[in-house]
């Protein structure tokens, strides 16, 4: 058990007797978080372990099992094969999986995100209001890129939110939400959505040697002016200047429902000869990080490290092959919040940032009653991890 779990005072009885749905495509993140929680709850020590509250606080797994069977015609339901009453239930679910298939009339078909947040829904109603409380923990947020409406659009995000509430879901968390403002459509219920910066650091810590981490040979960039935020918070743990690019769209024409950007215009200090660190939510093709670190490499930027929440990669790998033969880039570091193909693990410049720790963490502690607040702001971790890295005990 690590030095941070013993310090986390974790006294206060349960809500309920903890249990775990990870759906289908979310299956080995569920696994990874459920094997935290049973090893931290066998050594945690308590003098109410053996009280009535506890019940079924030390098992040999907090997995109930379930299943979304589906009929010929495409149809599905969902089932629970254990009890679910008064249980603190979790349910996670990846609805950006696309390698699960199911038949449809004779058919293979791959799941989309509307196919995973239907499962979802039917894995919420076969709970029958039995639960004490639920948690949805999703990630990549459905639908979160249609957040605002700019036209005669459907806001999908505010409404599966409100549907989920209505549903009975008590609380949602989510990870680098593309604008964390949807959360205004569940004003009275609880919505976190999680910043992974603390692993982002880490895991450029651990696999990349001779940083030096000042202002004089790193920034942090934000490829468009929606991530600022988070950049900025980035620069600001690690002491570092920020940089920004917007892009410059042609209105007067619309490509593929949109208008087509023009150029990538630099707001910032110069980078020449500093290491580079571009902080988005997501690669989506991955053509914009890379447009940005062109124009980085133009500017005469020195390394290049690309920190993405979801590496989505919907046109592949190749150009990302071809750029980091080139030079262009040095790593790109995703989380294992989505599904990972095996060609995008065994690249030699991905850094696979794991997340299942942090999640078992926010359970546990929820499962507690207790506040979230010191895991949402990790900023002593990251001090803790800059100065190890100095010290030279940080590379693995």
């Amino acid at each position: 058990m690590s030095r941070r779990e013993e310090t986390r005072n974790l006294e206060t009885i349960p809500v309920g007797s903890l249990g775990i749905i990870p759906l289908e495509g979310c299956k080995s993140l569920g696994e990874k978080v459920n094997d935290y929680l049973v090893a931290w709850r066998t050594v945690r020590e308590s003098e109410h372990k053996n009280s009535l509250a506890f019940a079924g606080y030390q098992r040999d797994s907090y997995i109930l099992k379930a299943k979304v069977p589906r009929f010929g015609s495409g149809e599905a339901k969902g089932v629970i094969l254990e009890s679910v009453r008064g249980t603190d239930l979790y349910l996670l679910v990846d609805v950006a999986n696309y390698s699960l298939t199911y038949s449809l009339c004779g058919h293979e078909n791959h799941m989309s995100p509307d196919d995973h947040y239907q499962d979802l829904k039917r894995i919420i109603a076969a709970v029958g209001g039995k639960a004490r409380r639920i948690t949805v923990i999703m990630p990549y947020l459905y639908e979160s890129r249609q957040h605002k409406r700019t036209a005669r659009e459907s806001l999908d995000c505010a409404l599966a939110l409100q549907e989920m509430v209505r549903m009975g879901v008590d609380n949602i968390i989510t990870f680098d939400a593309h604008d964390p403002r949807v959360q205004n459509a569940i004003p009275l219920h609880g919505f976190e959505t999680v910043q992974p910066t603390y692993q982002f650091i880490k895991g450029l810590l651990k696999n990349v040697k001779d940083l030096q981490l000042d202002s004089d040979h790193m920034m942090v960039i934000s490829p468009d002016e929606g991530g600022m935020s988070r950049a900025i918070y980035m620069a600001n743990v690690l002491g570092l200047d920020m940089g920004m690019f917007y892009k410059r769209r042609d209105y007067t024409r619309i490509v593929n429902g949109r208008n087509p950007i023009v150029a990538h215009e630099f707001l910032g200090s110069s980078v020449e000869g500093k290491d580079m660190i571009i902080i988005d939510d997501m690669i989506s093709s991955g053509e914009s990080v890379l447009e940005v670190a062109t124009a980085l490499k133009e500017r005469k930027a020195n390394k290049i490290f690309i920190c993405s929440t979801f590496g989505l990669f919907t046109n592949g790998l190749d150009r990302f092959d071809k750029v980091y033969e080139n030079g262009l880039i040095d790593r790109v570091l995703t989380t294992n919040l989505i599904y990972q193909t095996p060609e995008l693990l065994s690249r030699e410049w991905y850094i696979n940032c794991d997340m299942s720790k942090y999640i078992a963490y926010l359970i546990d502690t929820l499962n507690h009653d207790a506040s979230i607040s010191d895991l949402l702001n990790p900023n002593e971790r990251i001090q803790n991890a800059v100065s190890r890295y100095k010290r030279g005990e940080m590379i693995s």
